[in-house]
């Protein structure tokens, strides 16, 4: 009781910290959409978001009770190597690129005043999802325990996950560049694989960070956000919306997800 009377308000302090950090982090995020005139660029601030919750975390962490610094340490490492490769992926993706086809979608069905439609349909919908999906990080941060079994089983899915993900960019990535394979199928390497290794990849890299969080027993309670960023990616704005431009674009595509897994990595079916 004692434990939980001082973790409490820890906890309440932290989450005010973390939802800061958020707003700054899209707040920069829609200047620079607003300074560039277009909305894609929320994509590279959309993981530094979870950076900045995780430093934010650790720093206002130092002298908390509960804040035990194996996990605190586990936790900013993790979060800072998947956010910093990511958003600098996604930042030299984006290069010289027009505006996504997801974010034009978006814009084309605003009413009234577009700028003030954009900030809340696109940059607080952001704000609101990266809280929700950094919870974990920022519960772990505040009530943490020594080096555990669980914490050294979140960074082996953790592993698995950042594998998957910056292997499986890498590949698409140079598979792409080469001007035979254009309107092609990738389906080599991790691709062969499942359909979508990055997906994959992220989904277990969220899983991984919320076992280390739940170490000190209080981060099992946000086990809802790895659940949502799951379910974000293979039902909602990853997998689907994907998968529906690639089978107007590719050839081959049907064929491909015949033999593919959708989602959790297995051998190709044979022909």
């Amino acid at each position: 009781m004692a434990q939980s009377a001082t973790l409490v308000p820890g906890l309440l302090s932290g989450i005010g910290w973390s939802a800061l950090g958020v707003l700054g982090t899209i707040g920069v995020a829609f200047i620079v959409g607003r300074l560039r005139h277009r909305y894609r660029d929320i994509d590279v601030f959309w993981p530094l978001g979870f950076v900045v919750v995780a430093v934010v975390g650790y720093l206002t962490t130092s002298a908390a009770p509960g804040g035990e610094v194996v996990q605190r340490t586990l936790l900013l490492l993790l979060t800072a190597l998947w956010g910093v490769r990511l958003s600098f992926h996604l930042a030299m993706r984006g290069r010289g690129e027009p505006e996504d086809p997801r974010y034009a979608a978006i814009m084309r069905r605003a009413k009234g005043n577009e700028v003030l439609y954009g900030f809340v349909v696109v940059y607080g919908l952001q704000a609101a999802l990266m809280f929700f999906v950094s919870l974990p990080i920022t519960v772990g941060m505040h009530a943490g325990s020594p080096l555990s079994a669980l914490q050294i089983l979140g960074v082996i899915v953790w592993l698995l996950g950042f594998t998957f993900e910056s292997l499986g960019d890498a590949q698409l990535e140079a598979f792409k560049r080469n001007p035979e394979n254009a309107g092609k199928v990738m389906d080599q390497g991790l691709w062969a694989w499942t359909r979508h290794p990055n997906y994959f990849g992220d989904a277990c890299v969220w899983w991984g960070i919320f076992l280390v969080a739940s170490s000190g027993g209080w981060g099992l309670l946000t086990v809802l956000s790895p659940l949502l960023m799951t379910r974000l990616l293979t039902s909602v704005s990853g997998k689907p919306l994907l998968e529906a431009r690639m089978a107007k674009s590719r050839e081959g595509f049907a064929e491909y997800v015949e033999r593919t897994s959708s989602f959790i990595p297995r051998p190709p079916r044979r022909g």
